[in-house]
């Protein structure tokens, strides 16, 4: 889909008109329903339930200072400022598009109530086990926390503001699966990801930085090799239903200062055990649902 990038905050939604994808039994050209609920290393392959160390880093955040830049990891860094996030409305219309430092600033989000386009994919493998990453200690938002595969934005650039068959959103779940986990593209195809959901949460990380994010939610069945990048994750492991059981109680008591992320955590409690029953079905195309946003 051809398009000009224009200048910053003048694409409309009006520009980019929403095409229907063809897992969904119904058009996308109504306005989605809004439902609330209360709430580098050689490459390797990884098996069942097994992490890719011995033990987690406890989950803490560093200090925040008077000047909470001044500790940025300088890869963070110059994603912050080179990385320009979609903005959307609460309908998920793009009206524009800013830094990935402004978007995760909770002064701007509360003041500008700046909310960007996110996914998050779940990778299975063929055991059925969910993939799950520690995010790294240098990350900005979230640092250390435990939390599915892959967890990132479709950038403001032509191949990921493509709406048909939502296939700007799975171009950059496959780009960041290869630069946070190392999975080649080939390993990937785009047409294997399959959106299952969106959600809009809001959650701050820390004084400074947090999220306000319109999330799709994507899943996948594949066996990959791994080549994990450090700037980006500090730990893996595959995990069975029990295992996830156990990690989500261990984070609730606080044990060893574990920590899952907030949008992971939603998404275990609102919907991923019922989406697991599809995956280990290979039914998982019956549980697709883009019509609707969940406001968590």
């Amino acid at each position: 889909m051809a398009r000009t990038l224009i200048s910053k905050c003048s694409l409309r939604h009006s520009q980019i008109p929403k095409i229907s994808h063809p897992l969904s039994s119904s058009s996308t050209s109504s306005p989605p329903q809004l439902v609330s609920f209360k709430s580098r290393s050689p490459h390797l392959s990884f098996t069942a339930g097994v992490s890719s160390s011995a033990s987690s880093s406890p989950a803490t955040s560093p200090p925040l200072s008077a000047d909470a830049d001044s500790i940025m990891d300088a890869v963070q860094r110059r994603l912050m400022f080179e990385d320009e996030c979609i903005l959307v409305d609460a309908n998920d219309g793009v009206v524009g598009h800013d830094s990935k430092y402004n978007c995760h600033l909770m002064e701007k989000i509360e003041s500008e109530n700046l909310l960007h386009r996110a996914f998050s994919v779940f990778l299975f493998n063929s055991k059925n086990e969910l993939l799950l990453q520690q995010r790294s200690s240098t990350k900005v938002t979230f640092p250390l926390v435990w939390t599915n595969t892959c967890c990132s934005h479709p950038l403001y650039r032509e191949s990921e503001l493509i709406e048909e068959n939502y296939l700007g959103v799975r171009n950059a779940a496959q780009r960041k699966l290869l630069d946070e986990l190392g999975i080649l593209s080939e390993e990937l195809p785009v047409d294997e990801f399959i959106p299952l959901g969106r959600i809009l949460y809001k959650a701050p990380s820390d004084g400074k930085w947090g999220e306000h994010e319109l999330d799709y939610l994507l899943f996948i069945v594949r066996d990959v090799n791994m080549n994990p990048n450090p700037d980006e994750v500090s730990d893996v492991k595959y995990v069975n239903r029990e295992q996830l059981r156990e990690l989500v109680a261990k984070a609730d008591a606080g044990e060893g200062g574990l920590k899952l992320s907030p949008w992971f955590r939603l998404v275990v409690d609102n919907f991923l055990y019922k989406w697991w029953d599809h995956v280990e079905k290979g039914s998982l195309l019956e549980a697709v649902d883009m019509k609707t946003i969940h406001n968590l």
